[in-house]
Order: structure tokens, then C-alpha cells, then sequence
């Protein structure tokens, strides 16, 4: 197929080139013995059958920008049947530089890598931050709270380390904590120390996570206004650690978000720790921590209505939608550039009309990695400008 010549776009920061993801290699890698795939700057199709590693591309592309896979393999599942190790390699270019980012598994043990030296997956994660958007995702809205906590905070930690930090510490004093209430001898008096940790760390990372809520709120609101012209939406944080706030039953409320992230961390830390101390009996009871940030519900609504008990499939599949444009468009925000984004085998699971507006909501200057199985759905428009890429023959 004939395709144009990539065009070559300029991002928001006084004109200078954005970094773009160039190459992808893969050596021994799942279905690949050897693979180099280059990547246009606009949008790069992967068409072919199923089962021919369309998908496993998409997840070599997350796991060099993210530092995670949204499969979550063992280490050694991402090797070829019959070998020992593996090697993925994606070259970035752009503003002036180069940068190799590598990811290996040997002896059963997966490491990064930044420029040929060894690093965590900190030191890839961020210099292009991926948006992946897959199946499982449409049923973002109907399924557990977790989801969308894990939604959120996916993203959160692309986006800042801080956030990346705070989200692991608080997660192993959590665990440590549960250990505690599980056994016999545990009193009210030896958990108030690890409930001060546990409320200093969290009151931050809910700083961090209701404050980038209030970021893809606003764009999320403008996405589905044009996917879905005419409802009203909403997302509302429901904490467990907060009261309601008034006029948004369910909101955080104890900290005004105009106050210094210092104050508000303190305001969530004094409502934390109240809400360990009344959760005590029952959580002693149960042996797991009941309240905090990992026990939170991100709320969708539309016009007023829970959206997981009313909307029906085609809202719930518009809102997540309109959650993956919001999360390119804050990437823009924050960065200064956008970020790669990442689309598994979604067209075949929208309708025409959810389609072609999904992808009007995409702008040009994201660069964009597509699977499918059949071309048809797309616009010629598209197919004209796209780097169409077959895969298994």
C-alpha cells in the first residue's frame, strides 16, 4: 500500500521536535525469534491474524515506556518457548537526542536499561509515557472499584515519581500493617505507630491522586461532550477516609484544593488517622486495613445517574473513551508533548459511529500504535496517512 511520507510535527514547547519512538526490536521475545518494527510519527497500523503478535508488540512498546505490562507476566513469559532470555530495545529521537531504552529477562530476572547502563523501571518509565487502551478496558466502569483505582494511578506514575513512590510505599505499609492485624497478640497501642505512617503516606498520595483526578476531570468532560453530545458527566472521588463533601455526595472534601499540597496532606492525614481509630474493631476482626486510598471508589455518572448501575453498554464504552482521550490530552498538558498511544485490537470492539468519533478525538501530533485484523475500519483518510505494517504474513 502507498503510503506518505511521515509527517514531521512540532510540539508546544517553543517549537522544539518532541521525542517519537523510531524502532522497536525485539530478540526471542514470546512469538519472536527476531523482530524490528519502525514506527511512524503519525499512526502505525499492525494488521493480521489473531495470534500472530500483534498484541505482544503493543505490550514490548508499554513495557519500555511504562516499565510495566498491562498482562502483568512473570518475568519468564515474556521469553520464547525454548530459550533462556530475552532482549527488547526501543530508540527514541527527538529535541536533539537519542535514547535507547532496553528491557531484559535473564535467569528468570527482568531488568532496564537507559542508554546501554542498567537502571530501574523508573528510568524508563516517563520519557515517552504510553496511554494503552485494550479491550479489558471497556469494562473499566462495571467492574470493581479497583479497576479504576488502578486506572488512575497507572497513569499517575508515568506522569511523576513522586507519585510512583508514594503509590509503592504506601502499598507495602498497607500489607505490613494487615500482617500486624492478623495476629492474636495486636493491640489498638502497637498500631499507632505503623497508623501514623500508614496516614502520613497515604493523606500524600491522595494529594497526588484527587489532584490529577481534577486534571482528566475537566478534560474527560470536554472528550465526552463530543463523543456523546447532550449528557452530562461526571467523576467524583468517594473516600473513605473523608466525609461527603456538600453539593457532591461522595466527593473528597476535607482539604480546599486552593490550599499548599502541605495543608491539604495535613487536613487528610488528621481525617485518616480518625478514620483508622473508629475502624479499629472491625478491621482487627478481619485482619485487613478497611480505610484508605486502597480501598477508594472513583465514581462515573451521567446526567446525575451512577454510571455503573444505569448507563448502558454503549454510555460505559463512550466514557472510557472519553477517559483515554482525557489521559492523552493531560500527558500534553503536564509534558509539554503527548504521549505514545497505544490501541490493542479496539476498533472491532466499537461501533462505526464510537469509532470514528474516538479517533477524531485524537489529534494529529499523537503518535499512535493500532492493531487489527481488517483495515475496513478505517476511513481512507486514515489508511492515507498511516504506516500500515502486516504481521505474520
Amino acid at each position: 500500500m502507498a503510503q506518505n511520507n511521515p509527517v514531521r510535527f512540532e510540539s508546544w514547547r517553543g517549537g522544539v521536535a518532541v521525542i517519537f519512538a523510531r524502532e522497536l526490536s525485539v530478540r526471542d521475545y514470546r512469538n519472536f525469534a527476531s523482530y524490528t518494527l519502525e514506527l511512524a510519527e503519525g499512526v502505525t497500523i499492525l494488521v493480521g491474524r489473531n495470534a500472530v503478535g500483534k498484541t505482544n508488540l503493543v505490550e514490548a512498546l508499554q513495557l519500555l515506556t511504562s516499565g510495566a505490562s498491562f498482562r502483568r507476566p512473570a518475568p519468564a513469559e515474556l521469553v520464547a518457548e525454548g530459550e533462556t532470555s530475552c532482549k527488547l530495545d526501543l530508540r527514541l529521537e527527538g529535541e536533539g537526542r537519542v535514547i535507547d531504552l532496553g528491557c531484559a529477562v535473564r535467569e528468570g530476572k527482568r531488568s532496564f536499561s537507559r542508554n546501554g547502563k542498567k537502571c530501574r523501571a523508573a528510568g524508563v518509565r516517563g520519557v515517552v509515557p504510553s496511554v494503552l487502551f485494550c479491550p479489558d478496558d471497556l469494562d473499566m466502569i462495571k467492574r470493581s472499584a479497583r479497576v479504576r483505582r488502578s486506572a488512575l494511578d497507572g497513569f499517575g506514575v508515568q506522569l511523576n515519581e513522586q507519585y510512583a513512590q508514594l503509590l509503592g510505599a504506601y502499598e507495602r505499609l498497607v500489607e505490613q500493617r494487615n500482617a500486624l492485624l492478623k495476629e492474636r497478640w495486636c493491640t489498638r497501642e502497637m498500631l499507632a505507630a505503623w497508623n501514623d505512617s500508614l496516614a502520613q503516606t497515604g493523606a500524600s498520595l491522595l494529594v497526588h491522586r484527587v489532584a490529577l483526578l481534577d486534571r482528566v476531570r475537566e478534560r474527560f468532560v470536554e472528550a465526552y461532550g463530543r463523543i456523546a453530545p447532550g449528557e452530562r458527566v461526571g467523576i467524583s472521588y468517594e473516600s473513605t477516609v473523608a466525609p461527603a463533601s456538600p453539593g457532591a455526595p461522595g466527593d473528597a472534601a476535607p482539604p480546599a484544593p486552593d490550599l499548599p499540597r502541605a495543608e491539604q496532606a495535613a487536613a487528610w492525614k488528621v481525617a485518616f488517622l480518625a478514620a483508622l481509630d473508629a475502624s479499629f474493631e472491625d478491621e482487627l476482626r478481619r485482619g485487613i486495613t478497611l480505610v484508605g486510598p486502597h480501598r477508594d471508589e472513583i465514581r462515573f455518572s451521567i446526567d446525575g445517574r451512577d454510571a455503573r448501575t444505569f448507563a448502558s453498554q454503549g454510555q460505559q464504552r463512550s466514557l472510557v473513551l472519553a477517559w483515554k482521550v482525557a489521559e492523552v490530552a493531560v500527558t500534553r498538558d503536564i509534558l509539554g508533548h503527548p504521549p505514545l498511544l497505544l490501541l490493542d485490537d479496539v476498533m472491532s470492539e466499537l461501533d462505526a459511529e464510537r469509532r470514528e468519533a474516538f479517533m477524531r478525538g485524537i489529534e494529529d501530533e499523537v503518535q499512535t500504535v493500532i492493531t487489527t485484523t481488517n483495515l475496513g475500519y478505517f476511513s481512507d483518510a486514515i489508511l492515507n496517512r498511516a504506516k500500515v505494517a502486516p504481521i505474520g504474513g
